[in-house]
C-alpha cells in the first residue's frame, strides 16, 4: 500500500499549547488511523476516516453530560442535546479551519493564476 494516504505522525506538533492529553488524544487517532490503513490489503480512507470521525463523536458527547444538577452553571452551556451538537459543530468547523487540509489545490472553487 502507497503511504501517500497516511496522515504524518508530527501532523499538530508544534502547532500551539496543548491542554494535557489533547495532543496525545491527537497522536492516538493519527496513529491509529494510519495502522489501519496500513493494515489493510485495500482499505478506503474515507472508511477509515468516518470510523474515526464517529467514534470521536460519541466519546465527545459522552464527556460533555450535563450533571444531575439542573442548575449547575458549569454545566449549562451543554444542557440539552441541541446545545451539545452546536458546542461540537463549533469545534469541528475551528478544526477544520485550522487544518491544512481544509483547502487543497484540487478543490472544485480552488482559483489558478
Amino acid at each position: 500500500m502507497s503511504t501517500d494516504n497516511l496522515l504524518p505522525d508530527d501532523y499538530f506538533a508544534g502547532e500551539e499549547e496543548y491542554p494535557e492529553g489533547f495532543q496525545e488524544a491527537i497522536d492516538a487517532v493519527i496513529n491509529g488511523g494510519n495502522r489501519l490503513l496500513e493494515s489493510n490489503d485495500e482499505p478506503d480512507a474515507w472508511d477509515v476516516a468516518s470510523g474515526l470521525l464517529a467514534g470521536a463523536v460519541h466519546f465527545w458527547l459522552f464527556s460533555r453530560q450535563p450533571c444531575s444538577d439542573p442548575l449547575c452553571e458549569s454545566c449549562a452551556s451543554v444542557s440539552t442535546a441541541e446545545q451539545r451538537l452546536a458546542r461540537l459543530m463549533e469545534e469541528v468547523n475551528q478544526h477544520c479551519e485550522e487544518s491544512e487540509y481544509y483547502h487543497t489545490p484540487l478543490d472544485r472553487n480552488a482559483g489558478s493564476a
